[in-house]
Order: C-alpha cells, then sequence, then structure tokens
C-alpha cells in the first residue's frame, strides 16, 4: 500500500452499536471496544482519535458503502474508508471457522487483517461530487415512490372492484389527479349517473381533459353503465372508506412525485455530462438521469468497460469446475444501478434500429425476454462505456455505419429489415432512420 497509516481500524457495525478493532502498526497490538451509535458518540469516538493520533491518516474498514456510519465518519480528512463487501468477511471468517462461531469482535478484527493482507484488492472509498451524490438520493427516492404509486393504485383498484368497477373502464390510467377527484367526488355508480352531462362535462375540462371525443366517450359510458354490483351497506361503506383514504394517500403522492420530478431535471440539467446521456436513444428525463449516475463522474475509476459492466452487474459470472461449466447472472452488484440499466436496453429498442434487431436475434436464437435484454444491456454498456471514455456523443448513424463497414449480420438484417418495409410500401422510400442511413452508407 502507496499510503502509510498511523493506525488500522475495523468497525463491525450495527444500529445501536458499534464493535471495533484498532490496530496499532508501532506497537503491533489490537485493541478492542464498542461505542453506541449516535452520532455524538461516533464524534466523542473520533475526538479521541485525533487527541491520539492528531490529524495523522487512519485507514477505517467498514462492511458499508452507503448509510449512517460512513456519512458520519466521511465528513473527517484525516480518516481513509475502504468499504469491504459483507460477502468477503463472511466467506474469510468461514475459511478458518468451519463451525461457522461468529462474533462481532471477531468480525472488525477480520476487517483490519484483510486491508493489511490485500490492499491491493482493497479500494480506498471515493466520494462522487456532492452534485451527483444528490442526484443518486433522489433518483432512488424516486423509483421508491414510484412502487409505492404501483402499490396503492393496485389497493384502489381491488376495492373498487367489490362495489364500483364500472368506473375502472371509465379511465385507462389510475395513476392521475382527474382520477382520483374523480372517485373522491363521486364516489358510487348513484353519485355518478345523477350528475347532467353538462356537470361532467365542466368537471373533464377543469382537469384539463381537452378532446371533445374522450369526454363524450366517457359521459356516455357513465350514462350506460347499468346497476351497481352491490348496494350491500356492509359491503359497500367499509370499502368507500377505504378508496376515500387511499385516495388521499394518491394523491399526496403523484403532488410530490411531480415535485420530486422537477428537482431531478434541474439538478441533472446542471451536470456537465447531461447533454451526453439526454441524448441517448429511449433513456427519456426518467433513465437519463439514472445512467448518468451509472457511469459517474470520475473516468479513471473503471479501467475497462468490463470492469464497469462487472460492477454494475450487466456482465454475467461464469463458473467452472472439473467438466462443468455455466453462466448465471450476477448476484452482488448495485441492484438501482444494474436495473437502471437494464430497463433503459429495454427502452432502447423502440428508439433505435440495431438495437431493436439485436434483441429480435437473440429471440430467434432461443433467448427469453430477460435473458434478450441482459445481451442487449450488455452490448450497449461496451459502446457507451468507449464514448464516455472519449466523450464523445453516442451517434446512432456512424454505429450503423461502423456496423456496415465490418459486415456485421445486424446489418444484413437491417438491411433485409429495410427491404421489407420499401416492398411493403409499394417501392416508396420510407422515412425509417433505417433506409436512409443504410443507404448512403
Amino acid at each position: 500500500m502507496e499510503r502509510t497509516f498511523v493506525a488500522y481500524i475495523g468497525i463491525d457495525w450495527s444500529d445501536r452499536k458499534h464493535d471495533i478493532c484498532l490496530y496499532d502498526p508501532e506497537s503491533a497490538q489490537r485493541e478492542y471496544s464498542v461505542i453506541g451509535a449516535q452520532p455524538q458518540e461516533i464524534a466523542n469516538w473520533v475526538a479521541t482519535l485525533q487527541q491520539r493520533y492528531g490529524n495523522s491518516p487512519i485507514a477505517i474498514c467498514l462492511e458499508q458503502k452507503r448509510g449512517p456510519l460512513i456519512y458520519a465518519l466521511c465528513q473527517y480528512d484525516n480518516l481513509v474508508l475502504f468499504p469491504i463487501n459483507p460477502r468477503t468477511v463472511s466467506n474469510y471468517r468461514r475459511a478458518f471457522q468451519p463451525s461457522r462461531a461468529k462474533s462481532d469482535p471477531v468480525d472488525a478484527q477480520i476487517l483490519i487483517e484483510l486491508l493489511l493482507k490485500h490492499p491491493d484488492k482493497i479500494p480506498p472509498w471515493q466520494a462522487a461530487s456532492c452534485e451527483l451524490r444528490a442526484l443518486r438520493q433522489w433518483s432512488e427516492s424516486r423509483r421508491m415512490l414510484v412502487g409505492e404509486k404501483v402499490r396503492l393504485t393496485n389497493r384502489i383498484t381491488a376495492a373498487l372492484k367489490n362495489f364500483y368497477p364500472q368506473v375502472l373502464e371509465w379511465f385507462e390510467d389510475k395513476d392521475t389527479q382527474v382520477f382520483c377527484d374523480f372517485i373522491t367526488q363521486y364516489p358510487d355508480l348513484h353519485s355518478a349517473q345523477a350528475v347532467s352531462a353538462e356537470e361532467l362535462t365542466l368537471f373533464f375540462q377543469s382537469h384539463r381533459v381537452i378532446r371533445r371525443s374522450a369526454i363524450e366517450r366517457r359521459i356516455h359510458q357513465i350514462q350506460t353503465a347499468g346497476i351497481p354490483l352491490t348496494e350491500d351497506p356492509g359491503i359497500v361503506e367499509p370499502m368507500q372508506w377505504l378508496v376515500q383514504t387511499l385516495v388521499i394517500q394518491l394523491k399526496a403522492l403523484l403532488h410530490r412525485l411531480d415535485e420530486l420530478n422537477q428537482t431531478i431535471e434541474q439538478l441533472f440539467q446542471s451536470l456537465p455530462d447531461a447533454a451526453f446521456f439526454d441524448a441517448l436513444p429511449g433513456a427519456g428525463p426518467h433513465l437519463a438521469p439514472r445512467l448518468l449516475i451509472a457511469f459517474g463522474d470520475d473516468r479513471s475509476r473503471f479501467g475497462s468497460a468490463q470492469a464497469f459492466m462487472s460492477y454494475i452487474g450487466i456482465a454475467p459470472v461464469k463458473e467452472e469446475s472439473g467438466k462443468k461449466r455455466w453462466t448465471h447472472w450476477r448476484w452482488s452488484c448495485p441492484k438501482f444501478l444494474r436495473q437502471s440499466f437494464v430497463e433503459w436496453a429495454d427502452q432502447s429498442r423502440r428508439h433505435s434500429s440495431w438495437a431493436n434487431a439485436f434483441y429480435q436475434q437473440q429471440r430467434r436464437s432461443g433467448k427469453s425476454h430477460p435473458k434478450a435484454i441482459r445481451a442487449l444491456a450488455y452490448k450497449w454498456g461496451r459502446i457507451l462505456w468507449r464514448c464516455w471514455q472519449d466523450r464523445v456523443p453516442y451517434d446512432e448513424d456512424r454505429y450503423l455505419a461502423a456496423l456496415q463497414r465490418k459486415k456485421s449480420p445486424l446489418a444484413a438484417m437491417l438491411v433485409q429489415s429495410a427491404a421489407e418495409v420499401t416492398t411493403s410500401a409499394g417501392g416508396e422510400c420510407s422515412n425509417s432512420r433505417v433506409q436512409v442511413t443504410l443507404k448512403d452508407t
């Protein structure tokens, strides 16, 4: 290890206490202690280290890359943090303790041993820029709230099916303010059918439903909806109360999501690489920031495209044992980053001709939809990493021309597809990017 530390500290953290093992290279002694998990107790412990060692660098190993403890420690410049995967610690412990005996002080000691014996495999933690860290927190919060929105709409739908199923046919999208306000103002079939067409028209227009055909269709459906599913008070009243309660939560969540989308967009556009990711096919306002988070702002962090794809989890894992060889999905990785890349790969095939051709090629070879998307994500990873490293924006036409020069099977598929479209159009030239690009090249 190039850097010399006056002390090495392993911390086995938990919600209520942290077990600490301190190794002093000068005395070659290990010291064990326990501190509380409260912020003041952590600050007091750091103060004792400063009194003992001053501002000299101290190596701290812990099983956490994100969380309260690392957030508390990263504010001290002399503390160099080395996050270690918990599975690494567990496997190391089992290698020398087959009985699977475990204790927190021993784990703290193992953290130090791993750093001392394998310094080349445990890089120090380097914080990304404040803006990038904030963007990741905002984006992860948004993804969690979107899941909460789906949960609420599913529960509302399930409840309405018990007494008011007709309203589910009137509104295709349940996660909208107009749907929530309609359910609030007209909580059952009788109340919806009791109002005039003029009042319903004003309601929809006040909620920015501007298409006359859509308004007329809904009014016709309401007026011809027939009879209620049931009028049993023992069913209707409890279900109405539940729906109204869930709708209140959904309306508040939709409002906060709108605010969060604006915050993410403003922060994303302020970052230097925003234009690069914003221009990717199919990225859009939600996935572009998440792709930027996956790559980060440090271009020296990954030495190759393979290292990047292994980190975010889109590179498969190959295992061999004797005559057996098998490949499986990577299990240990940042799940949010992998999910972001895979979701974007799925969207890209709707906006990129070669991506769709590659997906179809994978499906015809017998792969399932998830496997085909993962293969596409892997191919995209190599392309984008090279563009990102060279600071060159991705160019669809340029990549299609490269496929032509290399005589890729994908290029042949695209030419054949373009010919089929032209033939079906009666020989007329289509506006498809594929046809224009391949013709020019």
